[in-house]
């Protein structure tokens, strides 16, 4: 809090620190009731359990009064100095969304240098480094599905909605505390989630154009190996039973894929009526915050 008091204390845009405390079992919430006596611009959210990055990002977007948010974590791994660089291009209209590029050493370096290979490769993202300190728009988060682990792809999902996004070198201190529990066992978790992100953005919206064309493939198949067999026993008076077999399996598979996309299509339809509900409510949240800061402006200009 000293630092990002002494970093922050020329902001002609005014800021707030929202400080989530995930399911401390120390003197974490102590410590925080004392320091919001000392930095006015401090605010704290308890979690009373553990719940992990994700949630801590959601509960500290909803607790934001900001139009940009940063993701900065508390291990002074990132000193809060280099948040201004972060903000710029983005209070310039430069940019949507900037994360920083780790400069140095760090434990994990190879893990997290497959991770973010491999989603590269898959989204074709334009930044070096998914997984560091990030500032944003407040918009982006309402674009980001409550998913465990998936603030990992803020920026691909970000991209893919269209929100231009940028990168700068960050440098990356030793940690004060804690460590890192991103090791070799989460690459295979992290490789599903990927392929979890890739299938929301690529086919959610229209699941049966997946499934729809896996389905019809099967059938296609059935249909050419029905055929070849009748004209074999046709030509040869013997049939082929193994032939039958695939026809049967691939009939079978091919409907359930098909069911598999209706049903699909049903939940992606609910769910545009809840992207369309959450819309129309925010909206609504943010006329009246709207309407708070105004009355707040004329109650301080008619006391003088």
């Amino acid at each position: 809090m000293e630092q990002t008091a002494e970093a922050m204390h020329d902001c002609a845009e005014g800021f707030e620190v929202v400080v989530i405390d995930d399911g401390s079992v120390d003197g974490s919430w102590q410590v925080l009731q004392q320091l919001r006596e000392r930095h006015p611009f401090l605010r704290t959210v308890r979690h009373r359990s553990r719940r992990g990055i994700a949630d801590a990002l959601r509960s500290g977007y909803l607790a934001a009064r900001g139009d940009v948010l940063v993701f900065y974590p508390a291990d002074l791994q990132f000193k809060p100095a280099d948040i201004p660089r972060l903000v710029a291009p983005i209070l310039a209209d430069q940019a949507d969304m900037v994360t920083g590029f780790k400069e140095g050493k760090y434990e994990k370096a190879f893990v997290s240098s497959i991770y973010n290979w491999l989603s590269r490769s898959l989204f074709h993202v334009p930044v070096k480094d998914l997984n560091s300190v990030k500032a944003y728009r407040r918009e982006i988060m309402e674009q980001l599905p409550i998913r465990p682990d998936w603030h990992r792809y803020m920026i691909v999902i970000a991209a893919a909605h269209g929100y231009t996004v940028s990168e700068i070198p960050v440098p990356l201190y030793p940690r004060h505390a804690g460590k890192s529990k991103f090791g070799i066992g989460r690459i295979p978790v992290g490789v599903l989630d990927m392929l979890s992100v890739w299938f929301e953005l690529r086919f959610a919206a229209k699941p049966l154009l997946l499934f729809g064309m896996l389905g019809a493939g099967l059938f296609a198949v059935g249909a050419l190996a029905g055929i070849a067999a009748v004209v074999w026993l046709a030509v040869s008076g013997v049939g082929l039973r193994w032939v039958w077999t695939v026809i049967q399996t691939v009939l079978i598979l091919g409907s359930v894929f098909f069911a598999t996309g209706l049903l699909g299509e049903q939940v992606a339809g609910l769910r545009a009526q809840l992207r369309e509900l959450r819309r129309v409510t925010d909206e609504l949240q943010d006329d009246d915050r709207g309407a708070s800061v105004r009355e707040a402006r004329r109650i301080r200009a008619r006391d003088g």
